[in-house]
């Protein structure tokens, strides 16, 4: 059995109408619940409801303190690299889609030396490797780049299309350490309407992707809806059910959950659904209020104002200084290659300053290669 036989007892649509239906009753019980460390996928129904609203600044409250408790005043950062925008689906999202009349290009591998230099210098050392999905990007390829960034970088993750676990087990050989999947929809209809071409278009395949990184040993696996294609409500709880899968099934597996809400790109499809400022937040302190030990990250996709008061709430994870196209950080900005435009543009070191700020200490790795070096019998640095 794999998540896709959970995800099919759990209808959309009766779904999103019991997380609407819930009452403040319920919302004081999960928050009592939550305080004692006991809730569960009920109480956040209730915690992501309409009526968890007036409670927020309780949320809040919980959610940091929770979030000190196991982290402490610590922030990772990261920075993503975009290897390749070629790719051979139809997304109506997103602007590397293969319909969008865009220049492409893949990096060479002395183009991606470039880019390691140019993410050193900004005193980056947690990187997240991104391509399109496309021939061109294969296994091969993203074992030779691995391969090349190893040496500069203490962590290394990737946000590429979904693999079989023993392409997923050759690129830990690599030291990759964690794997991004966002499953974009876990509303099955809608997902095909927005992915009519391409491998991407088998929605199955996706989402059993991540049991797949997992069997493959892989140290962390993230998860994540895009928010505005369908209500982000449901998807959150969605995303929470399949966390839950995934803890029980993958226990040596660390994991992450992202809030990417749709941004402009190429093709500027607008969300079905808005999420405002404060729905991010509330989104935010239920998933804390339900899982203590989840990474939870906050991406350049939002502005500053916003990053620099609700990182507080509960996010363990933030990106600086992200560059959207291939070729970015030693090259500039090209708006023609980009996947989507960013929205907080400080730099890694303006970030870093905020933070300290705040009384909060950034850490510029997530993973240690002594760490694997330990696994296979050797002594830690």
């Amino acid at each position: 059995m794999g998540f896709g036989d959970i995800h099919s007892r759990h209808p959309w649509e009766p779904t999103r109408e019991r997380i609407l239906g819930r009452g403040d009753a319920e919302v004081r019980r999960a928050l009592r619940r939550a305080e004692a460390g006991e809730a569960d996928l009920t109480d956040l129904e209730a915690l992501l409801s309409p009526a968890a609203q007036p409670h927020l600044e309780t949320m809040a409250r919980l959610s940091h303190g929770r979030t000190l408790r196991r982290f402490g005043r610590t922030i990772q950062l990261y920075a993503p690299a975009y290897l390749s925008n070629e790719c051979q689906n139809v997304c109506t999202y997103c602007g590397y889609s293969a319909g969008n009349k865009v220049p492409r290009r893949t990096l060479t591998p002395a183009e991606i030396l470039r880019e390691a230099g140019a993410l050193r210098g900004l005193g980056i050392d947690h990187v997240l490797l991104l391509t399109g999905e496309s021939n061109k990007v294969g296994i091969d390829y993203l074992e030779r780049a691995l391969g090349l960034l190893r040496p500069h970088f203490a962590s290394l993750s990737i946000e590429v299309q979904p693999l079989e676990s023993d392409e997923y087990a050759r690129l830990r050989r690599q030291g990759l350490n964690a794997v991004l999947v966002y499953q974009e929809t876990y509303h099955a209809e809608a997902y095909r309407t927005h992915h009519p071409k391409g491998r991407k278009s088998d929605f199955g395949w996706r989402l059993d992707a991540p049991d797949r990184v997992g069997a493959a040993g892989v140290h962390k696996i993230g998860l994540g809806a895009l928010l505005g294609l369908e209500d982000w409500r449901t998807e959150c709880f969605f995303t929470a059910l399949h966390l839950g899968w995934l803890e029980r099934r993958h226990w040596r597996s660390r994991f992450s959950v992202s809030f990417p809400r749709m941004r402009p790109h190429e093709g500027d499809l607008a969300p079905k659904v808005e999420m405002t400022d404060r729905d991010l937040v509330q989104a935010i302190c239920a998933f804390r209020l339900l899982n203590g030990e989840v990474e939870l990250n906050l991406s350049t996709r939002e502005h500053a104002r916003f990053r620099d008061q609700a990182f507080r709430l509960g996010i363990t994870a933030m990106s600086a200084g992200s560059r959207t196209n291939p070729g970015g950080y030693a090259e500039g900005a090209g708006a023609s290659l980009e996947q989507f435009s960013v929205e907080d543009t400080r730099s890694p070191a303006e970030v870093a300053g905020m933070l300290r700020s705040a009384g909060y200490e950034p850490v510029w790795k997530d993973w240690d290669p002594s760490y694997d070096r330990a696994e296979a019998g050797g002594a830690p640095c």
